[in-house]
């Protein structure tokens, strides 16, 4: 059986799952739609929150990221992990207990104010979309490889799956459609995982693999990757290189970012009563776990054995040759993956070789031009959301792998894309036109809201997806900053704080505005006459990156809200009971609904 055939089994297979569960849970209520019902257990939640939570991003960008940057890039684990612990202590519970479908409505009511609900929607919708670019980016790069199609034909037919399941199915549908996709997943990623670490290490546990021994050399791995990427010009893989500044705020971008995406927290309104929204946040960190401790090994195994492919003699003997490329069977998946636009090379100086080295390193550069292997780097592309889906071809495992890791990639991608474009239709539905525009409109007439509003944005994701604004976990990282800075800071306010409905609001706008404004000056997508370099122009945004300026809008909202505050009447008395009511431990056994 060729390859194609199995990966559309596999993917195949799993997709008929997903919309079978979604059919058996459909959705015949805006309560199933919005919520599950609130009958969710805590560990299928935990399972289904971490569904949602490992997206594109985790699953295909995250270790790409690791592989070709290295120690610096751990950001992304630290900063999405301790992220669920702010969760778990500071907002699901409080959340399950005021006891309202959606984020936007919490806000609304705690603030007492329809003009703080529909901030609070500008602010989901602005955050959900940018988050579901880097999950339709991601599907479109899996469909391109396994279907052999282009990525163009791969993110469209993603887009119709997740239409089939989401759309009908609801929260509820969902929500048992990301447990099956949680196991799919793990499976997919753990499993090619422990075949690499054996092979490199003969520990079959890779997150132990990563501090053991190189069987071939004997070397501490680490430590041979280290030697190898340093002898090819590019920074060793364990030291830090980056700015420290930066990381800092980038980490606290990505924690406070993930406290605050809507989708997530949406999750914790599905559990029976407020102590399981806790339980539910610690089961979803144990799943995430198994994930997340084996993501950095995938990344050091991986960049270890494409560097060995590009100089199978060694970095101090020849290149890999074109005769190879095109004849070897081991590099079979450098021409498929070459179809789909993703990977590319070159012989620049027509030497019969593909040399593979940092070319923006002079000293490099001198080196490979005294060796003869000319004076650039000829792997001229290597999109890093590839390395992931690419792992079990490079490193040779058997087919069912390739396909198993096929269908892990969609299931990671559509998980997400689903619980954002189940965000973002609540918002719409609930928030906007129930809460807002036609408040007598019937639960049918909700629920149809609801699933037209999933089904256009389903289609204004995939037009964005098509030209994202980086690689997946790059442009999620925007959208954590984007939550960061406005929906996190109203949600603690709301919470732990007297803040009246005019902070609140000044806060959301000033922090999503600023945020916007810098990421589309520091990206390049505002026109500065007559300069060349905009971060030379204004020196705040050279330093300061745009995935890490979450922090800095957080603090501004922050800031902005307490000011407001304090200049205006304070909260009525009413709310204040409520806040305080919401705070106070007793009855937290219970669930508090419509309170």
């Amino acid at each position: 059986m060729d390859q194609f055939t199995i990966n559309l089994l596999f993917v195949g297979a799993s997709f008929a799952l997903y919309i079978g569960i979604a059919i058996w849970a459909r959705a015949g209520s805006t309560s199933e739609f919005y919520a599950a019902g609130r009958g969710v257990h805590p560990v299928t939640n935990g399972m289904a929150t971490a569904a949602d939570w490992m997206s594109a991003a985790s699953f295909i960008g995250m270790a790409g990221l690791i592989a070709f940057t290295g120690y610096d890039n751990s950001t992304f684990l630290m900063g999405w992990t301790g992220g669920y612990v702010l969760l778990a202590l500071l907002l699901a519970p409080y959340l399950r207990k005021f006891g309202k479908f959606t984020v936007s409505e919490f806000i609304g009511d705690r603030f007492y104010s329809p003009t703080a609900r529909v901030v609070a929607v500008i602010c989901l919708i602005v955050a959900s979309v940018t988050y579901v670019i880097g999950q339709m980016t991601g599907v479109g790069v899996a469909f391109g490889r396994f279907l052999e199609v282009s990525n163009t034909t791969g993110l469209l037919i993603g887009a119709c799956v997740v239409f089939a399941y989401a759309v009908f199915g609801g929260m509820k549908g969902v929500t048992y459609t990301q447990v099956a996709q949680y196991c799919v997943l793990i499976m997919a990623y753990t499993i090619p995982a422990v075949f690499i670490s054996l092979q490199l290490t003969g520990n079959p546990v890779p997150a132990l693999g990563l501090f053991g021994d190189h069987t071939a050399s004997g070397e501490p791995l680490l430590a041979k990757l280290d030697a190898i990427v340093a002898e090819l010009g590019f920074n060793e893989y364990t030291a830090h290189h980056g700015d420290t500044f930066n990381m800092v705020l980038f980490t606290l971008s990505l924690m406070i970012g993930t406290a605050g995406l809507p989708h997530v927290i949406m999750r914790f309104f599905t559990v029976p009563k407020v102590a399981d929204a806790r339980w539910s946040a610690g089961w979803a960190l144990v799943f995430i776990a198994l994930l997340y401790l084996t993501a950095p090994a995938v990344g050091a195994m991986a960049r270890l054995n494409i560097t060995d492919m590009m100089w199978p003699n060694g970095a101090s003997g020849d290149p890999v040759s074109v005769e190879m490329i095109e004849g070897d069977q081991r590099y079979d998946w450098m021409a498929t993956w070459q179809q789909t636009g993703l990977l590319g090379w070159e012989d620049k100086n027509g030497d019969g070789r593909i040399a593979y080295f940092n070319d923006a390193d002079p000293e490099t550069v001198a080196k490979m031009k005294e060796a003869g292997w000319g004076e650039a780097n000829e792997l001229t592309n290597f999109n890093r959301d590839i390395l992931v889906l690419a792992n079990p071809e490079i490193a040779n495992l058997p087919g069912w792998v390739i396909g198993l890791v096929a269908a892990g990639g969609l299931a990671a991608a559509l998980s997400t894309a689903a619980g954002l474009l189940l965000a973002i239709s609540s918002a719409v539905s609930h928030d906007l036109m129930k809460g807002q525009l036609t408040p007598n409109i019937s639960e049918k007439g909700e629920l149809m809201s609801a699933r037209i509003a999933m089904a256009v944005a389903i289609v204004v994701a995939t037009y964005l997806g098509l030209n994202p604004p980086g690689f997946a976990a790059q442009t999620v990282a925007l959208a954590f900053g984007l939550a960061a800075a406005s929906i996190f800071p109203a949600l603690m306010m709301g919470i732990f704080t007297k803040v009246n409905n005019k902070g609140a609001v000044a806060g959301m706008v000033s922090g999503l505005v600023v945020t916007l404004i810098y990421i589309f000056l520091h990206k390049g997508w505002f026109f500065i006459p007559d300069t060349n370099s905009f971060t030379d122009a204004n020196p705040l945004l050279g330093t300061i990156k745009s995935t890490s300026f979450g922090a800095v809008g957080a603090l501004i909202n922050f800031a902005v809200a307490f000011t407001v505050s304090k200049m205006t009447q304070p909260i009525p008395q009413e709310i204040e009971e409520l806040v305080e009511s919401v705070r106070v431990p007793r009855g937290a056994g219970a669930a508090v609904d419509g309170h």
